[in-house]
C-alpha cells in the first residue's frame, strides 16, 4: 500500500484577505467572509485553496487547460491532472492524489496599548503542535509572551494584566521560508479563552468601503456603494494537505509535461502555494487583496 503523507502549511497574509460567501446580506457589511458554522470564526475553504493552487501550478507547466473544468489532457504523466484529478462529466474522471482541507486561524493580529499583538488560544496552538507553557488564561485575564505589567486592551476590549506564558514552534517546523516572521510574532502572542477569541476576531476584522465607477463619466455610480470585510494583514493560518498516491506513478512524470521537475504531488501543491505570494487568494485581487506567504511547513504523522 502506498504511504500516506500529511503536510501542514502555515500561511501569513501579506495583504487583507477576502474569501466571500458569494452574495450580499443585511448586516454590518454587505459582503462578509466565509466562517465556520459553530464558532463563527473566519476560514479559507479547501475548495478555494485547491482551485487557486491548481491554477498557479498549471501556469508553471504551461498547461492552463488542465486547471479548468474542461480541457484536461488526462495524461498520467501530467502532474496537474495526476495531482488534482479530472472530471469530464458523463465520461468519468480520475480522483486526485491530494486532499486539501480548510485553512483555519492560528494567530490573529490586533492593535493594543503594547503595540501590535497576535491573539490565539491554548487549545488552538497545541492542536497544531506548538508548545505552550504557563498558567491558562481566563475570560478576564489573558496570558502573554510579552512583558506587559498593566491591563491590556485587544482592540476595544480591556482585560486584566496578562500572566506570563511561553510559546514555542513545534519540532519539525521548517522555518527557512521566513524565520524572521516567527521570531517577531513569538514574542508578542496573547492567549485568551475560546469565548473571548471569537469576540476579538469578529470585532477586529478589516472593513472597507468601495463604490462602482461609471466608465463613461469616471465618477462614482449612484447607489453602488458597498462594504466588505477581510482578514487583516499579518494573520496566520494553517492548512493541511494529505497526499495519497495510491497509483504510485508520480516518479514517471515526463520532463516535457513536468518542466519544474516535481517528484511528488505535494511538491506540486507547494509550488502553487508559493505562487500565491505574488498572485493571491480569494476576491478583491484588483483592489490589492489576497497575497499570502508560505512561512512554515511540517510533515505530520497521519
Amino acid at each position: 500500500m502506498p504511504e500516506v503523507t500529511q503536510q501542514r502549511y502555515v500561511l501569513m497574509c501579506l495583504d487583507p484577505l477576502h474569501v466571500g460567501t458569494g452574495g450580499t446580506r443585511l448586516g454590518r457589511v454587505d459582503m462578509d467572509i466565509v466562517r465556520e458554522p459553530g464558532t463563527r470564526l473566519p476560514k479559507i475553504p479547501g475548495t478555494s485553496l485547491g482551485g487557486a493552487i491548481r491554477q498557479y501550478a498549471a501556469a508553471q507547466t504551461g498547461s492552463l487547460g488542465c486547471a479548468g473544468a474542461k480541457g484536461h489532457c488526462r495524461r498520467p504523466d501530467c502532474p496537474i491532472c495526476y495531482t488534482f484529478g479530472t472530471a469530464t462529466g458523463n465520461e468519468g474522471g480520475q480522483q486526485g492524489m491530494v486532499s486539501i482541507f480548510d485553512a483555519h486561524l492560528l494567530l490573529f493580529p490586533v492593535y493594543s496599548m503594547a503595540g501590535p499583538v497576535w491573539v490565539s488560544t491554548v487549545d488552538r496552538l497545541r492542536e497544531y503542535g506548538l508548545g505552550v507553557e504557563g498558567a491558562p488564561p481566563t475570560d478576564a485575564q489573558p496570558a502573554a509572551t510579552l512583558n506587559w505589567q498593566k491591563p491590556l486592551n485587544l482592540g476595544w476590549l480591556m482585560l486584566d494584566t496578562p500572566q506570563p506564558a511561553t510559546v514555542t514552534a513545534p519540532t519539525g517546523w521548517r522555518l527557512d521560508d521566513s524565520p524572521i516572521a516567527w521570531a517577531t510574532v513569538a514574542s508578542r502572542i496573547v492567549l485568551v479563552t475560546d469565548k473571548v477569541f471569537s469576540q476579538v476576531v469578529n470585532s477586529n476584522l478589516e472593513v472597507r468601503t468601495s463604490v462602482s465607477i461609471n466608465p463613461e463619466t469616471g465618477a462614482a455610480t449612484e447607489g453602488a456603494l458597498f462594504t466588505y470585510e477581510a482578514l487583516p494583514r499579518a494573520t496566520w493560518l494553517v492548512a493541511e494537505v494529505v497526499e495519497d498516491d495510491y497509483i504510485g506513478k508520480a516518479t514517471a512524470w515526463e520532463p516535457a509535461k513536468n518542466p519544474r521537475r516535481w517528484k511528488t504531488p505535494l511538491e506540486v501543491v507547494r509550488a502553487g502555494l508559493k505562487a500565491a505570494e505574488m498572485l493571491g487568494l480569494g476576491g478583491m485581487g484588483t483592489r490589492g487583496f489576497g497575497r499570502v506567504r508560505l512561512v512554515a511547513q511540517q510533515e505530520v504523522q497521519p
